[in-house]
């Protein structure tokens, strides 16, 4: 089977990605839609952190949550976000372009600790825990730009922002 196939288009989640990235107003970081929710701020930095664990389902046969914090302080600056996501995509390709169909088939583990959280092949764990939970929260981070009244960019096609210009 082609690995584009096993992996789908990563190449575009991570364009798409970048966009909405660079549509940060920094003048709202720290603004949260509901009290439950993430700051925009911090939203968007858990955006840029889900590559690095699309880095490490690619490098390492298993993540231990209970080894990193639990949160990271938001980032600040939209060129410190684009900053991160850009060197990560640059290490997310590189080890793309290494990893081979067998790899890809290998089991992946995500655990805390002793609790086993996901036992995966390293395919699924990649499109479910890394591009998908990317997909759905860049989709959360289109609502928070909507509600602040902020253009949001289109990506699959044109948003209605682009559409209407």
């Amino acid at each position: 089977m082609n690995k584009r196939l096993i992996i789908g288009d990563a190449t575009q989640e991570m364009a798409n990605t970048r966009r909405i990235l660079e549509s940060l107003p920094e003048e709202h970081l720290s603004w949260k839609p509901h009290e439950k929710s993430m700051t925009l701020g911090g939203l968007a930095t858990h955006l840029t952190n889900l590559l690095n664990w699309q880095i490490a389902i690619l490098q390492y046969p298993e993540f231990d949550l209970s080894t990193v914090p639990q949160r990271r302080e938001p980032l600040d600056k939209r060129a410190d976000f684009l900053k991160e996501f850009d060197a990560n995509v640059g290490t997310f390709d590189k080890l793309l372009a290494e990893c081979d169909e067998k790899s890809l088939g290998e089991e992946w583990t995500l655990r805390h600790g002793d609790h086993i959280i996901l036992r995966e092949s390293r395919a699924i764990a990649l499109r479910t825990f890394g591009l998908s939970h990317m997909v759905h929260h860049r989709a959360q981070l289109g609502v928070y730009l909507r509600l602040l009244d902020i253009p949001v960019p289109g990506m699959y096609g044109p948003s209605a922002d682009e559409e209407s210009q």
